[in-house]
């Protein structure tokens, strides 16, 4: 498999957890965001890049360039796959993948990738992470050449549901075991990062 440029997605508006940059949350001392990146840049040859939207000065850290949505009224995990895709595209125009995944998932696989892209084929354009009987729409690897049908679904048709997207390029998906942790848990809510606080106290002991 080629490099893939990994997309961190950090430009949803956090409402269940109060607003503000859900990703910049602390678990046990570190930022969610930290944690992701620490599990995905390995993975990633090409780097990672954040899909953020605002002042990107409120991410100092993040070893990669900030991305914007460039569709207005935030419509959602679609703008910032197409941001991604397109950054791809201007900037790694070898880079024939990106690989998606949320800002606030601190247990992601360390295969994540590898696994994958085992299975994008010639005639497949998504594969998709899943867990237990879930699937996760946005942790997906995705063809860069996606990139002009996504932008036709935002604006000519509005499409915003990233399922319905994913199920018209007959997307696949590669399933994680969810013992002794699910790899895709996210963060939420308030209680979303009780739990994780306690996954990681049985898990990273001090």
């Amino acid at each position: 498999m080629p490099p893939v440029l990994g997309l961190v997605l950090a430009g949803g508006l956090a409402r269940r957890m109060g607003g503000g940059d859900k990703p910049l949350r602390l678990l046990a001392g570190r930022s969610l965001l930290d944690r992701v990146v620490s599990r995905l840049a390995p993975q990633c040859a090409a780097g990672i890049v954040l899909n953020a939207n605002g002042d990107p000065d409120r991410f100092p850290d993040f070893p990669g360039s900030i991305v914007p949505d460039d569709v207005p009224d935030n419509p959602g995990p679609l703008a910032g796959i197409l941001a991604g895709l397109d950054h791809a595209a201007a900037r790694h125009p070898a880079i024939a993948h990106v690989v998606s995944v949320s800002g606030d998932a601190p247990f992601l696989p360390l295969d994540l990738v590898d696994r994958l892209a085992r299975q994008a084929g010639p005639g497949r354009a998504i594969v998709m992470a899943a867990s237990g009987e879930r699937e996760h729409f946005t942790v997906a690897l995705w063809r860069v050449s996606l990139r002009a049908d996504l932008r036709r679904a935002l604006v000519e048709r509005g499409e915003r549901r990233v399922g319905a997207f994913l199920r018209r390029h007959e997307a696949v998906s590669v399933s994680w075991p969810t013992l002794p942790l699910d790899p895709f848990a996210n963060i939420n809510t308030p209680e979303d990062l009780a739990a994780a606080e306690a996954t990681l106290a049985r898990f990273e002991p001090d």
